[in-house]
């Protein structure tokens, strides 16, 4: 379906930040086998990064000697076919130790191997000629090169080009402290035991730090994967026990089977106590969850998902799930939400373990989601790879796409269509009800951003004057969206189109397929705009139109002279005469066209005046996304008169709807996210007839130790109230160290963010970064929590700074997490004093952060901001003092 196109493209940015089709669409089954084979082609002509040096000097080795590679890419002539590992881990010493024997090719003679190897002491290096064990071994000389964590294997003789070889190495390393590579997890027991236990990470660069090895997504190779572990612990592997030796007195071996030819990130090894549950699929593969034993029994939920998800890709791609097993682990220190490892993906434990007294209904379809997005990597990203890591947002938008097809099918009670627009209903008029015939992907890469656009095209779709190919180029070999001006003059509707910018210089031009409704008939009717401006003509005249029915589209709308005027009047009369996705959307698109100085601010927050008899959740979390970053900005400018009148704005507007929920679980998903996030907005906001009731919640809880059962829904406000005196902070404190829960945890947490008080704010930074109690892993979501509150954004923003190459060191300069807390402390602030700070701060880290394209990005962003508030502010107070004066 042609829409697929436009839905898929704003699923690339979902999914590259830091991760929808209706259940009756059916798609053919000799569609889906295409749909693999042609990303397959896209990512094998996909162009590859040549991210190498241009000296032409080669650098020295560890040794001092020359280092025989000069470039951060591996030589392409040498060709791993398959591994055999062996790995030691002792989790009493923190150690491991291996042997790793790399049967290769060399497409040329040579007489130098090179390969990466991250922290890795290597005691011994030696090659075979010819396959078997038996062949006599040749010593290899071993240099290192640390900076690119590479090493080099030096033969007697070049290769013969053709001819196999294996390559043994044995080697030792400390299980890392970081959250990637092959690293140390603890967890508490119930009675307060710390056990040890260690998984891996890999992805994008970390094999290399558990085994040596060709790290690039490129070599796939098969693996046979062997486990020492002590007899109390188990050992699992992307592959099923094939059987387990003993080797010596307290020792045991575990022989796992030979995996598919798979990229080095995708391999998985986890020793451990944990305990699983097990069902089998349709088909035959044995689905398995792992957790620590105290929580095995919140694993229920995510293994009736798992299985179910793994039968629909089945379905779905029509290719059978490759591996005999799938297991999914939940690991106590984990740094993203989860890792698509073939055959053993893993989770962290608040993305996998549901439990059913404590963990929310969001929880729930968070869970949900993240196991689909998992699962859908073990066909994209695992059997299709990208060639090189410039092309993974490929894997992760796909994946992030498929995550709303899989689950609005499967999970159709969770109603994830209510909870993000839909995207798919209506535009099959623009296909003929045929066979369709291929999936066709066309990839951009900017340089800005990156996309992927995705259509499903029918070749007997026949329309006059349609030409596909011109029609798809549009979309495919330009950035950007199109905006939409529509002016009414009588019957004719006037339309033009032009890129969605404050700057409107390029002159871009789409083929877009327009939908609307009028006044006088709710029928959608359509029109392909293909020029920069055109006239359709109404049969009769109309109130007012509504372009981008649903919301489907993707592009937004301006309508000119009175057009927002009669929608505004639209809404305060009859709000439900359109859809609430229809709702939604003109919020959306009323605060988009300020950003870019189309449309007044009083307009905007005109229309939103009508939110005072919303009822649904998309119209008012649309709302919320667009005023509460309002006052979040006048937080951190003291402007607290200001502040403080639209504070009590928005509680006045969406009062109505606070006062009709109840404090009890009950109704659909959607609703209970709605009810969970108005009751907490209420209390955070302090409006009393909330605060009070939470007070009486979090005493009842508080007298009872803590064991009574609050209603899912609504604890998280009782926790926000509670952590606002010192005696409930602490109470909330000693709670979290105990708690099995992570959803608890999670709003535990949540709550400690949201005190007022500087003292404990510092006290909880120092304490997760440190990572005792609290685990470092939920280190940037404190962070970032603090850099959100009003009182604790100073706090943040000087922790970062004080701690940066600590912060760097633990979670990695180029990963995700430090992305997550450079924005989370800075991109709120809209001085121009702020701003120089920033700058001043990450131009001073040089080669250690200043060209992090977080860092730019939350330049960018604040400057934004500055300009906002520099236009806006003004207007604001004015019209806030109007609508007060409207209600006196």
């Amino acid at each position: 379906m042609l829409v697929i196109f436009f839905f898929f493209c704003t699923f690339v940015s979902l999914a590259i930040s830091s991760k929808m089709i209706s259940p009756s669409v059916k798609w053919p089954l000799a569609t889906r086998p295409l749909l693999l084979s042609t990303l397959l082609i896209l990512l094998t002509v996909a162009t590859p990064s040549s991210c190498q040096s241009r000296e032409p000097t080669f650098p020295k080795a560890s040794n001092g000697a020359p280092f025989p590679w000069n470039k951060m890419r591996l030589p392409e002539h040498i060709i791993p076919a398959h591994y055999d590992l062996m790995i030691h881990a002792n989790l009493t010493t923190l150690t491991f130790g291996g042997t790793a024997q790399i049967e290769i090719t060399a497409s040329k003679p040579t007489s130098t191997i090179i390969l990466h190897s991250h922290h890795l002491q290597v005691s011994k290096a030696t090659l075979r000629k010819g396959g078997g064990e038996r062949q006599a071994e040749e010593p290899l000389r071993v240099l290192e090169n640390p900076p690119q964590e590479q090493i080099a294997l030096l033969a007697s003789e070049p290769l013969v080009v053709g001819l196999p070889y294996t390559i043994v190495i044995d080697y030792a390393g400390n299980l890392s402290e970081s959250f990637h590579g092959f690293y140390k997890s603890t967890y508490r027991t119930k009675e307060g035991e710390v056990r040890v236990l260690a998984s891996t990470q890999f992805e994008p660069t970390a094999a290399r730090m558990a085994f040596p090895c060709f790290d690039e997504p490129a070599f796939k190779a098969s693996f046979l994967i062997k486990i020492r572990r002590e007899p109390r612990h188990l050992a699992i592997s992307n592959m099923p026990l094939v059987k387990s030796v003993t080797v010596a007195e307290g020792l045991i071996e575990d022989h796992f089977d030979v995996t598919v030819k798979m990229s080095t990130y995708l391999v998985a090894f986890i020793v451990s106590d944990f305990k699983s549950v097990s069902k089998m699929t349709k088909s035959g593969v044995k689905v398995s969850v792992y957790a620590v034993p105290d929580k095995i029994n919140q694993a229920d939920y995510a293994l009736d998902a798992a299985v179910t998800l793994l039968e629909f890709y089945e379905d779905y791609f029509n290719i059978p799930y490759p591996l005999p097993k799938q297991d999914l682990a939940a690991i106590p220190d984990f740094q993203s939400g989860a890792m698509e490892n073939w055959g053993l993906t893993t989770y962290r434990e608040s993305s996998l373990l549901f439990d059913a007294e404590k963990s929310s209904a969001s929880s729930k379809l968070g869970i949900t989601m993240t196991v689909s997005h998992e699962l859908a990597h073990q066909w994209f990203g695992n059997l299709v790879t990208m060639e090189w890591w410039n092309d993974l947002w490929l894997n992760e938008g796909f994946a992030k796409f498929m995550e709303f097809v899989s689950v609005s099918v499967t999970h159709p009670e969770l109603k994830v269509g209510a909870c993000i627009l839909n995207m798919d209903r209506g535009e099959l008029h623009w296909l003929q009800p045929l066979q369709a015939q291929a999936w066709v992907l066309f990839l951009e890469v900017g340089p800005s951003s990156s996309r992927i656009c995705l259509f499903h095209i029918n070749q007997h779709w026949r329309r006059e004057g349609l030409d596909v190919k011109t029609m798809m180029n549009t979309w495919t070999l330009q950035k950007g969206f199109p905006l939409i001006t529509i002016t009414v003059r009588g019957r004719n509707v006037h339309m033009k189109q032009d890129e969605l910018s404050v700057f409107l210089s390029l002159r871009l031009l789409w083929h877009v397929p327009l939908t609307f409704i009028t006044s006088k008939s709710d029928a959608v009717q359509r029109f392909l705009l293909k020029t920069r401006t055109d006239v359709l003509i109404l049969p009769e005249e109309v109130e007012w139109i509504k372009f981008n029915v649903g919301m489907n589209g993707y592009y937004i709308v301006h309508y000119e002279d009175d057009g927002w005027d009669s929608l505004t009047g639209l809404l305060k009369g009859t709000h439900t005469a359109i859809s609430s996705n229809d709702r939604a959307s003109l919020i959306n698109n009323a605060f988009q066209l300020v950003s870019i100085g189309k449309l007044s601010i009083e307009k905007a927050l005109d229309l939103t005046l009508y939110l005072k008899h919303e009822t649904e959740i998309m119209p008012v979390f649309q709302g919320l996304n667009e005023l509460i970053p309002m006052y979040k900005l006048m937080e951190k400018r003291e402007m607290n008169e200001v502040e403080t009148q639209f504070k009590a704005f928005l509680i006045r507007l969406l009062r109505g709807l606070i006062d009709k929920q109840t404090w009890m679980d009950e109704g659909s998903v959607s609703e209970r996210m709605l009810r969970s996030q108005l009751l907490l907005l209420a209390c955070v906001r302090k409006y009393q007839p909330c605060v009070q009731k939470a007070e009486g919640y979090f005493r009842q809880w508080q007298e009872a130790g803590g064991n009574l059962s609050l209603p899912n829904d609504v604890t998280l406000a009782v926790f926000a109230v509670g952590a606002q005196t010192l005696e409930g902070w602490d109470f909330l404190y000693s709670k979290y160290q105990s708690s099995l829960s992570s959803t608890e945890k999670n709003q535990i947490e949540f709550a400690l963010c949201i005190s007022q008080n500087k003292e404990k704010l510092q006290w909880l930074l120092d304490q997760s970064f440190k990572g005792d109690v609290i685990k470092t892993q939920e280190f940037p979501d404190i962070l970032r929590a603090i850099g959100r509150n009003p009182v604790g954004y100073p706090l943040a923003w000087q922790f970062l700074r004080e701690n940066w190459n600590k912060l760097v060191q633990k979670f990695g300069l180029g990963s995700n997490s430090i992305a997550y807390m450079v924005t989370g402390t800075t991109n709120q602030f809209s001085t121009r004093a702020r701003l120089e700070e920033v700058k001043e701060f990450f131009s001073s880290l040089k080669e250690n952060g200043s060209q992090l394209r977080c860092v730019q990005q939350t330049i960018e962003t604040i400057e934004e901001n500055i300009r906002w508030m520099d236009k806006n502010f003004d207007k604001i107070k004015a019209w806030l003092q109007n609508e007060q004066l409207n209600l006196l």
